[in-house]
C-alpha cells in the first residue's frame, strides 16, 4: 500500500457537486492499493498514519501525532499512486490492484483508522472526485507498507 499524506487545515471531497467528506484540521490521505496488499499492510499503515509525529507542539516542533493533536482524516482512494511513468508518455496502471481487491483493503484501512478513535471521512471509491485542501505547512509525506 502507498499513502500520500498531507497535513491540512481543512479539506473536502465532492462527487457530482455533492460533498461526500469534509474535515477541518487533520490529514488528507491519498490511498493506493496494489495486487498483493493484505490486511496486515492496512494495519501497518493505519498505525503509522495516526502515530506519525508531524503536528507542531507548543514550541513549534513537529512532535505531536494526529492522536495527540486531535485531528480528523479525509481518506481518498487513489489508484493512480501505482501509475508507472517510466516508459512512453502514457502511465501504466498495471501495478494498481483490481477494484474488487482494492476496495476491500481500502475499506479495511479506513475502519482500522476509525478503530483507533479517529474521525474518518471519505470520497466514493472509484468515482471521479474533486479534492480541495489547504495544505498546512505544507507537510506532505509518502508512506508505504512493509514488504
Amino acid at each position: 500500500m502507498r499513502v500520500v499524506l498531507q497535513r491540512s487545515k481543512e479539506a473536502k471531497v465532492t462527487v457530482d457537486g455533492e460533498i461526500t467528506g469534509q474535515i477541518s484540521k487533520g490529514l488528507v490521505l491519498l490511498v493506493g492499493v496494489t495486487h498483493d496488499d493484505t490486511v496486515e499492510d492496512a494495519a501497518y499503515l493505519a498505525d503509522k498514519v495516526v502515530n506519525l509525529r508531524i503536528f507542531e507542539d507548543e514550541n513549534g516542533k513537529m512532535n505531536l501525532s494526529l492522536l495527540n493533536a486531535g485531528g480528523d482524516i479525509l481518506s481518498v482512494s487513489q489508484f493512480t499512486l501505482y501509475g508507472d511513468c517510466a516508459n512512453g508518455r502514457r502511465p501504466s496502471f498495471i501495478n494498481a490492484a483490481r477494484p474488487e481487491h482494492a476496495v476491500q483493503i481500502y475499506d479495511t484501512f479506513n475502519q482500522m483508522l476509525r478503530d483507533k478513535g479517529v474521525k474518518v471521512e471519505t470520497g466514493i471509491f472509484g468515482a471521479m472526485m474533486d479534492v480541495q485542501l489547504i495544505n498546512d505547512g505544507p507537510v506532505t509525506l509518502i508512506v508505504e507498507s512493509k514488504k
